[in-house]
């Protein structure tokens, strides 16, 4: 008998029915906050800068290079490939 593992769990939910009106919510939350991190990884930054208060000593001085933003894309490309995964999946 084969074990059951969290995947196999995740899948047999998946299939219980259709999603959730609060599914595309968050799935549209992610959509926009995906985007933002291709178009305008800067916005990201700002939003998260008055969090980093009281954690480093220069705020300014911790803010990516060109090439940290340009990591962020990258990762914010991959990122909406699995979401855009996570929609066709929803939809079938």
């Amino acid at each position: 008998m084969r074990r059951q593992t969290a995947l196999d769990v995740t899948l047999a939910a998946a299939k219980d029915g259709p999603p959730t009106a609060m599914t595309w919510v968050i799935m549209a939350f992610l959509l926009v906050m995906g985007l933002v991190q291709v178009i305008r990884p800067q916005l990201l930054w700002r939003m998260n800068r008055g969090l980093q208060r009281g954690y480093v000593k220069d705020v300014d001085a911790t803010e990516p290079t060109r090439k940290g933003y340009a990591l962020q894309r990258v990762v914010g490309v991959i990122f909406l490939g699995v979401l855009g995964w996570m929609f066709v999946s929803a939809l079938t």
